[in-house]
């Protein structure tokens, strides 16, 4: 457009106005959609570093075909040291230097609450990618916050079906001192007490997150002589844990229950030390089939040479879910966020899930099934998926749950 000195000074103004707008327009166009991560790399890295390469491999994909909404994404990642002040602070200074969009991450439920409040407090959108807590949609659920995984409330649910069949009566139960491990372990009692009335809890083990006395633990489980064993440890505290129930022989003619050892990131450090028999929640990452799946697995070894995990299917689907948020709300608003969040439908590695609008609670669902230790190798066996939605409350239950 062309102004020259005879043109009204209106008219100039007009076109100037124009002007700028159309540069803003072509500036926000170019632009980029930056998504603030925030996880603890360092302290958890058997899980995190797969869950890394996952969010890449999704990032990667959206860009090529386009980003989302004329935009590409940009994904920008911090380390929260598992700390929930570390998590607060780099939180803050993702929005207030980095400028991100939307928050997402979180692998301890620790620091997934203090993200939840942050976000509550800033009225700032913020995705959970892995924390398991069930405060985090219900009794400290806030509009801001949606997660992914299903919960400690919906895998100990689908694993008390199993532990109902095996009809034991004197249960031990082990798990690490926090958030995550007692509500596990608070949902398996009540539900199994539930079920069966005059089932026992001869006794507990609550360990320090990371520094299990697994030696210790192991002698006092043997000395309650249970029946069976739920087992909430996880990472290092169960890699310990089992080594030292091997050589004890504490899980010999034992059934043992377990939350998250069937992920491919715990079974690649048990190796050939992997028990038979302990029925799990896992991934089975080798012999899965499914259309979905075989997308997600060809183009992650493609990418990396490697096969993906558990973490590598979280960070996934949490990317694809926010460009797919992202597409429907038509910006990073976030109130047009939320709206479009709630009720959005996802494909996943795992399957089609839904983000609920009545608690924020993706229906991102498990496979449940049994270990075995084939050629020196952990491997999830006899396995079903359990749909995430058929293991959640009702509405009337999580009107009750949730903050008005």
């Amino acid at each position: 457009m062309r102004i020259s000195a005879r043109t009204p000074l209106l008219s100039r103004t007009a076109s100037a106005l124009l002007l700028a707008g159309l540069g803003a327009s072509a500036a926000q166009a170019a632009g980029v959609i930056k998504i603030g991560e925030i996880n603890s790399y360092k302290n958890q890295p058997a899980f995190l570093e797969p869950y890394k390469r996952g969010m890449e491999l999704a990032v990667d994909e959206v860009n090529r075909a386009g980003g989302v909404n004329g935009k590409k994404l940009e994904l920008i990642t911090r380390d929260d040291n598992a700390n929930p002040g570390d998590t607060v602070r780099v939180a803050e200074e993702l929005i207030a230097r980095e400028k991100v969009d939307v928050l997402a991450g979180g692998f301890l439920s620790n620091t997934g609450m203090a993200l939840t409040d942050f976000a509550k407090q800033r009225k700032f959108f913020y995705l959970a990618t892995e924390p398991l807590t069930d405060k985090m949609v219900w009794s400290n659920g806030n509009a801001y916050t949606f997660r992914l995984r299903p919960s400690t409330y919906m895998q100990v649910s689908m694993l008390v079906e199993e532990a109902l069949k095996l009809k034991k009566k004197r249960w031990a139960l082990v798990y690490p001192n926090y958030e995550y491990g007692q509500s596990s372990v608070a949902t398996f009692k009540a539900k199994m007490k539930a079920a069966q009335p005059d089932v026992e809890f001869v006794t507990e083990q609550a360990t320090v997150l990371g520094k299990v006395d697994a030696g210790s633990v192991v002698q006092a489980l043997a000395d309650a002589k249970p029946d069976a064993i739920f087992n909430v440890l996880f990472a290092t505290d169960l890699t310990k844990f089992v080594r030292e129930g091997n050589t004890r022989g504490l899980f010999k003619d034992r059934n043992v229950v377990s939350v998250l050892s069937g992920e491919p990131e715990y079974l690649d450090t048990l190796k050939a030390e992997t028990p038979n028999g302990w029925i799990v929640t896992g991934y089975p990452v080798h012999s899965l089939k499914t259309p979905e799946h075989k997308a997600f697995f060809d183009a992650y070894q493609a990418k990396y040479k490697d096969y993906p995990r558990q973490g590598s299917v979280v960070g996934y689907a949490g990317i694809k879910s926010l460009a797919e948020g992202i597409k429907k709300a038509g910006s990073t608003d976030t109130d047009a966020l939320i709206k479009a969040f709630e009720g959005l439908q996802v494909v996943s590695p795992f399957g089609p899930i839904t983000w609920r609008a009545q608690d924020h609670q993706s229906t991102m669902g498990a496979y449940v099934g049994k270990l075995k230790n084939v050629g020196g190798k952990g491997e999830l066996v006899d396995y079903v998926y359990r749909d995430g939605k058929d293991y959640l409350p009702s509405d009337e239950e999580v009107r009750k749950m949730r903050p008005q």
